[in-house]
């Protein structure tokens, strides 16, 4: 079980955005999800439809009129997907948790008793860093950083980063973080500037998934509505359900020294398949797939040809498997191959059988 707080001060970064349809994207994954809204506006509860009499400052506080577990405040919104909403009473709550000892720890403290209900507990924070922020990432495992692709949000993830490293050193609490770029426009040169600049900065620390711009997103929250119920075949529950399966992919990793026993192990199994495209126009190729949890990153970049085809050798169990290109951000089934397989988006699969 993951507990993952989605923060980032600076407004209009896609922050809620992603916690919403991040969860609602992990459910339709199979994993059990709870969304917290800790931001006193409660952005994520009215981009959910939800306004709620009992949220999570009746948990927090001491002094509410009717103290509750925060099981009785969660809301169901789909199948593997709930929500304990905020609302703006909750602004109170970091002055009367001004003089209380381990106030840092009240949400971490809080959330215990779910962990073993959830495989994944959001928390989407206010866009400052005060206490309830840092509350979030006390009780967090990871932070999303959600950033534009504007220069004035490379200054703003400095500063979260700081406080990051501060609640390591100051409470001894070790709590990792990835950046998502969001609200990308591939339309605009600027914007791969930026990005350019984002991965410099960060490498390593880099979600390979962009949410690129979309009005269906902004559509959806001002309906109440999370993207999949929405608009299921837009650009942004495309991008947001690729990342979800990016973040799960990050579950379970095969560590270093085990992997020479488990290729000893499953080699004798596996059948060599070669996967090829014509594109000489492209500049990246990826391919992604059931076999591979649907990641982009460097391991799924094919290699380019002089004939301006791009291929990429993999080791396959017997099975079936559903895989896509990724050609330059856009995704494409295989023109080569008349196998498919309807996909949630109303899309084709490309299906491959080892």
């Amino acid at each position: 079980m993951q507990v993952i707080a989605v923060a980032n001060q600076k407004g209009g970064c896609g922050k809620t955005t992603t916690a919403i349809n991040l969860g609602v994207c992990l459910a339709l994954n199979g994993r059990s999800t709870l969304l917290i809204d800790l931001d006193p506006q409660a952005h994520a509860s009215l981009g959910l439809g939800i306004e709620a009499k009992r949220t999570v400052y009746d948990v927090l506080s001491k002094i509410t009129a009717q103290k509750l577990s925060l099981d009785e405040v969660i809301v169901k919104i789909e199948d593997n997907f709930n929500l304990a909403p905020s609302n703006i009473i909750l602004s109170t709550l970091e002055q009367e948790m001004a003089d209380e000892i381990g106030r840092e720890s009240l949400l971490s403290d809080t959330i215990k008793n779910l962990k073993k209900s959830y495989d994944y507990i959001l928390i989407d924070c206010p866009p400052n860093l005060g206490l309830l922020t840092i509350n979030a990432i006390r009780a967090a495992d990871k932070v999303i950083i959600p950033v534009e692709t504007s220069r004035f949000s490379l200054i703003g993830v400095s500063h979260l980063i700081e406080i990051i490293n501060l609640i390591k050193e100051r409470l001894l609490h070790l709590v990792d973080y990835q950046i998502l770029v969001t609200i990308f426009d591939s339309r605009l040169r600027h914007s791969f500037k930026v990005l350019e600049k984002i991965k410099e900065n960060f490498k390593d620390k880099l979600f390979q998934t962009l949410i690129h711009t979309n009005v269906s997103l902004k559509e959806a929250q001002l309906n109440g509505q999370h993207i999949i119920n929405y608009d299921k075949y837009c650009r942004g529950a495309k991008d947001y359900f690729s990342f979800s399966r990016e973040l799960i992919s990050q579950e379970e990793p095969i560590l270093e020294e085990k992997l020479e026993e488990v290729l000893r192990v499953e080699l004798p199994k596996l059948k060599e398949v070669v996967f090829q495209i014509l594109f000489p126009e492209a500049k990246e190729v990826y391919l992604a797939g059931d076999f591979n949890n649907w990641t982009l990153d460097e391991k799924s970049k094919l290699q380019r040809r002089e004939d301006g085809s791009w291929f990429k050798k993999l080791s396959l169990n017997s099975g079936k498997y559903r895989y896509r290109f990724v050609i330059d951000g856009i995704w494409e089934n295989d023109p080569f191959n008349p196998n498919t397989e309807p996909n949630p988006f109303g899309e084709l699969d490309s299906l491959l059988i080892v």
